[in-house]
Formats: structure tokens, C-alpha cells, sequence
């Protein structure tokens, strides 16, 4: 399989802002005059060697849209946050407008899942399928409502795709676009599921937007068998465990330290952080990185784990 991620920031998208570029670049051009990096210096290797990611790129700003290639014909995709929109340029660029099949998987319904539809141009053209699958029975109703006056000025009918719904159970595995889907049920306020995804012996989790409380620390919780021995999860870590137990508490989130504890436990192989605090730039997104890899170094040091943050245009091969 292959993930790719489109958006990862959690409750809204985030701009970028000429001051944040400016500190961008004055510490590019501080590390260049350190080298005494002159007119004929490989710039694109001083790039890669010298320069954090947080300086020579950015986590990114779009709400949570997650592509899943498990080898069949169909586009899947986990939910249709502000990152639908490239992820829909991106197709049409290079497989054309029509003729498409796109299978989308909804972990809820809150709006920062939803914003990007209808932006996504497939939906708009005549000849593609577009099948939306989750828990939830109001997926149809809540699409409907953001393209409904006065929200949106093109109605969800207006829309040239065919489109239909299906609702999922949870423990039910359902085949989609060549793999094993199973959602399963999380704790955030409306409800929200997650989602493993099995083929050709390799497994993917997809599990945001959920809340682990003290009840995770319990041998038998449930959700570790939901991610047993998974070789990537994406975990929603929108938080510190500081703030996710106290001032956040209830919020419908988690934070780091619990995501590597969690997926020590199940025997997970990748970590991949997500749902990125709006709040955090790219310099604080990189520290608290730096910090959950010590962690995991630390907490059942004899079970190896990688760990990895999450950026629009990641793609990770499971």
C-alpha cells in the first residue's frame, strides 16, 4: 500500500504569513553564511543536509484528506478536508477529468473533514463515480447542508458525478478499492470512527479525531486489537499529554506520548502524527516531533518504533 498524505492540520486550515516566511529565510541565510556558501555551492545539497525541514519546508495547512493506494483501480480517500482540492487537481493532471472512480471513507462529519468537497473538481464532471462509505447515517444530509444556501452558491444536485452512499458497520470489513476496510468506533463528540486497511499482508490504520482516556492504560482496551501489529497508524496528536488531560480534556483528541504508548503496546511498526495543533508553526510542529522520538526511545525501549510527522505531499510506502 501507499499513504499519501493531503492535509494533516486538525480543526482548520492554516496560512502562512509574510513575518513567518522572513524568520524562514533569515535562518536559511544564516546557516549559508556559516558554510561560506558561495556563488558556485550546490544549493539543492546544502538544502538537504543543512537546513531542518521546518526551515527548507513546512508541515503544511490543510485540513485532513488522506489518499490510500492499495493497488486497485479506485482513488480511496479518508475524509474531504481542505486537502481534497490538490489531492483532485492532482488526479485530473495526470489521469484526466473523467472516467474516474473515487471511494471515500468518513471518520465524521465535524466540518474541518468536509470543507474540501466542494472544491473537488472530479465531483463536478460527468462520467465519474463518487461512493462515500462511513458510520455515520447524516453523511448525505451534512454534504447536502454546506452546499445548500447560503453556504455555498453550487448545490450538491448541481454536481455532474454520480454519487451515491453507504453506510458501514463497525467489525464489518467491507472491500474497498482492493482492501480490507474495517471501521471501527472512537471516542469524539458526535462520534467518530476509525479505519484499518488490509492488503497483500501489509495493514494501515487511519485513526483521528479520537480521545483516549484512563480506561486506555487497561490490557483488554479495545482499541489495541483495532491496530494490532499495523504497519503504519496515523494517530491523532493534536495535543501534549499535558494539555490533553487537563485544559483539553474531553475535546475529542490525544496527544503524543499516549499515541507511542498505544501503538508500542499493539506491536504498530510506524507512528505517523497527525492532526496537527492550527496554532503550532513549523519550528514548534518540529520540536514537539524531536520530543515524542525521545519518548519513544524511552518507553519500552526494547520495542522499536518509528515515528514520523505528518505534512501535506507525505508519502509513505506500507
Amino acid at each position: 500500500m501507499k499513504v499519501t498524505v493531503w492535509g494533516c492540520r486538525g480543526s482548520l486550515p492554516v496560512s502562512t504569513t509574510a513575518p513567518t516566511i522572513r524568520r524562514k529565510v533569515a535562518k536559511a541565510l544564516r546557516a549559508a553564511a556559516r558554510k561560506s556558501l558561495g556563488p558556485g555551492a550546490d544549493v539543492e545539497a546544502f538544502i538537504d543536509s543543512e537546513l531542518p525541514f521546518s526551515v527548507h519546508g513546512s508541515y503544511g495547512s490543510n485540513t485532513c484528506c488522506v489518499q490510500v493506494d492499495g493497488g486497485g483501480e479506485a482513488t480511496v480517500i479518508v475524509d474531504c478536508g481542505s486537502g481534497l482540492r490538490d489531492l483532485g487537481n492532482a488526479v485530473i493532471s495526470t489521469r484526466g477529468p473523467s472516467g474516474g472512480r473515487y471511494d471515500f471513507l468518513m471518520t465524521h462529519l465535524h466540518w474541518d473533514h468536509l470543507m474540501g468537497f466542494p472544491f473537488f473538481t472530479p465531483a463536478y464532471v460527468p462520467g465519474n463515480v463518487i461512493r462515500f462509505h462511513g458510520c455515520h447515517e447524516a453523511m448525505e444530509r451534512a454534504l447536502r447542508t454546506q452546499q445548500s444556501p447560503p453556504f455555498f452558491p453550487v448545490g450538491f444536485d448541481d454536481l455532474g458525478a454520480d454519487i451515491a452512499f453507504n453506510t458501514l458497520i463497525p467489525g464489518r470489513t467491507t472491500e474497498i478499492g482492493g482492501m480490507a476496510v474495517t471501521p471501527f468506533a472512537q471516542n469524539h463528540p458526535g462520534g467518530s470512527y476509525g479505519y484499518r486497511f488490509e492488503a497483500a499482508g501489509k495493514c494501515f490504520v487511519m485513526s483521528t479525531d479520537s480521545e483516549h482516556r484512563e480506561d486506555a492504560e487497561a490490557d483488554d482496551y479495545p482499541f489495541l486489537e483495532h491496530v494490532r501489529g499495523a504497519d503504519l497508524m496515523i494517530f491523532d496528536a493534536q495535543y501534549t499529554f499535558q494539555a490533553a488531560s487537563t485544559s483539553k480534556k474531553d475535546w475529542g483528541h490525544s496527544s503524543n506520548i499516549v499515541g507511542v504508548e498505544l501503538a508500542k503496546r499493539a506491536g504498530v511498526r510506524a507512528l505517523c502524527l497527525f492532526h496537527q495543533e492550527p496554532t503550532l508553526d513549523d519550528a514548534s510542529i518540529e520540536a514537539f516531533h524531536d520530543e515524542t522520538r525521545r519518548y519513544a526511545g524511552l518507553f519500552m525501549p526494547e520495542t522499536p518504533l518509528e515515528v514520523l510527522m505528518a505534512y501535506d505531499g507525505m508519502v509513505v510506502e506500507v
